[in-house]
């Protein structure tokens, strides 16, 4: 495969493709690959195409060792094929590919990116931090806010590789969201530690900025497949704590630590989840909920809006939700 020119082809997004259209030279990301075997002994290739708007299954058929090893994994390939429906899905057949050179990529076309302001998110997540009233969890949380080098990351992290704001900006969206529905939720339990929800929310994916890298696709770092972001987390806590002891002459208390680190180690819920730790205390379960909703919420929103077939009332059965999602807004207010 020799290197394709830039196209002045106008792009066309993945869900804008629809079933029976025939695709000319298109440049796709290539975020997966596999060499398989038909029944009938012959190799295809299985890869996954992606740009900003989704994933796409592709394929393609009597393939060669040579053609698998050509096929940049991570990179850039130009496509000409047709869209066909699988089982309900669309699925590509490759016809053609050629690697493209990155140099002519807009990488904004690739890589998803929050619909949202971040300078204003962020400055939304400092307001509800500065709330917190004990001063040891707002000397911890300063000591993370003032590393510029964490903010920049934790500003243009996803929140996830796929499943919930899995783009630019998405753990900030997360973070931001989850912040605004504990002033709602907790001061209705005057007996849970706002200061401690406040604070466990802003750090429980702030391992996300390591365990993933987001340059040109969305990749599990080493130390994310080896370590994890919540393992991740409660190390930098460790480190952040000693930084804070260092400047204000005092001891942390060690009961607030261990609390504080018990938030991140069990805001998954269930061990099947990969939460090392099942939640002990108010604010623990708390802060397991809030995250599971707005997760949750922003999934089946999403998936609404990505279904590319409008005249169905449900979307295709989706795997991670154990369920068709029910499209149909029977009030009315999606559209205002």
């Amino acid at each position: 495969m020799s290197k394709a020119p830039v196209s002045t082809r106008p792009r066309r997004f993945i869900d804008q493709m629809t079933p029976g259209e025939i695709v000319e030279d298109q440049v796709f990301l290539i975020t997966a690959k596999d060499l398989r075997t038909t029944n009938n002994g012959s190799l295809y290739i299985h890869c996954v195409l992606t740009d900003r708007t989704g994933q796409l299954l592709g394929r393609v058929w009597q393939a060669t060792e040579a053609m698998y090893e050509k096929m940049p994994e991570g990179g850039f390939v130009r496509f000409k094929g047709r869209v066909e429906n699988y089982k309900g899905s669309l699925q590509f057949i490759v016809d053609a590919m050629q690697p493209t050179d990155p140099a002519g990529i807009d990488l904004s076309d690739f890589i998803p990116q929050t619909k949202e302001d971040i300078p204003a998110m962020f400055e939304r997540v400092k307001a509800i931090l500065r709330q917190i009233k004990d001063r040891n969890l707002l000397n911890l949380i300063k000591a993370f806010v003032t590393d510029e080098k964490l903010m920049e990351a934790f500003r243009k992290a996803p929140a996830a590789m796929a499943m919930h704001h899995a783009y630019i900006g998405g753990l900030l969206e997360h973070t931001r969201n989850l912040l605004e529905l504990a002033l709602l939720v907790v001061p209705r339990y005057p007996e849970v530690s706002l200061d401690l929800v406040l604070a466990g929310l802003f750090l429980h994916d702030i391992g996300k900025t390591g365990e993933l890298t987001y340059d040109v696709n969305f990749k599990y770092t080493n130390e994310g497949q080896l370590v994890g972001h919540i393992t991740m987390a409660v190390i930098w806590i460790e480190e952040k704590v000693k930084q804070v002891e260092a400047e204000t002459g005092q001891p942390f208390p060690a009961d607030v630590k261990n609390v504080l680190e018990h938030l991140i180690l069990s805001h998954h819920g269930q061990y099947d989840f990969g939460s090392p730790k099942l939640p002990a205390t108010p604010e623990a379960i708390a802060i397991h909920y809030l995250d599971n909703l707005d997760a949750k919420l922003h999934m089946f929103l999403a998936k609404i809006a990505a279904d590319p077939d409008p005249a169905s009332d449900w979307t295709q059965y989706v795997q991670s939700l154990g369920t068709k999602v029910f499209k149909k807004d029977v009030m009315g207010i999606r559209g205002e």
